[in-house]
């Protein structure tokens, strides 16, 4: 995780092709394992605090960013970023 930094921005390819770039506001360990929150980098630009949409993805021991598995880890992993806001 220690290679993941928050700023850093990293380009998301959607299946339609399309490249969104995102980037890293937060990090946190989370029973073991290491999450992100991001936003994207054109709504944190145009948009105010309140109005970006943050999303979490997990990062696997490669140190690539993989989406939450199932509604229970999206609550967990979001009821704790809530906490350190």
């Amino acid at each position: 995780m220690d290679n993941v930094e928050v700023g850093e921005i990293f380009t998301i390819t959607e299946e339609s092709e399309q490249e969104h770039q995102a980037e890293v506001l937060a990090k946190k360990d989370i029973d073991g394992t290491q999450y992100v929150a991001v936003g994207f980098v054109e709504d944190i630009q145009e948009e105010s605090e309140e109005d970006i949409d943050i999303f979490f993805l997990r990062v696997d021991e490669e140190g690539d960013f993989t989406p939450l598995d199932s509604d229970e880890e999206f609550e967990k992993v979001s009821s704790a970023f809530r906490e350190t806001i």
